[in-house]
């Protein structure tokens, strides 16, 4: 009877260190996107493409920019191990001149807190 609760006891700490060990990891395809220029009221979404590279769901908890400028939209469920993801930020392009804004992330990710990027440049209309 010992021999069995023994041989319990050790498979269930390992399952308990297994489970322990298992994270969820984000990869971005890029973590700045450049605008480059554009008019001034153009289309600003502009996506920040990811993977779940962890064996463990991501869970992704906030998503804020820098400024009020930028909406930034976080995706809602979790993302398995393996699949990919998106946050989509929305700059107002009717602010004339340069775009250096940051957008946080934060996560259950082994890093937990990313810093991602948009730049470039709104230009005015010509004769304006």
């Amino acid at each position: 009877m010992r021999k069995i609760a023994l041989v319990l006891f050790v498979g269930l700490m390992g399952m308990t260190l297994t489970a322990q060990d298992a994270a969820a990891k984000i990869e971005f395809k890029t973590e700045t996107v450049d605008y480059g220029e554009i008019a001034k009221g153009a289309d600003g979404v502009r996506v920040f493409e990811f993977t779940n590279t962890g064996d463990a769901p991501l869970i992704i908890s906030k998503v804020s920019s820098s400024c009020g400028c930028t909406i930034p939209k976080k995706p809602e469920d979790p993302i398995l191990p393996g699949a990919t993801g998106e946050i989509q930020v929305k700059y107002d392009t009717n602010r004339v001149g340069p775009i250096r804004k940051a957008i946080t992330v934060i996560s259950n990710a082994d890093t937990p807190t990313k810093v991602l990027k948009i730049k470039g440049e709104i230009k005015a209309p010509e004769g304006k």
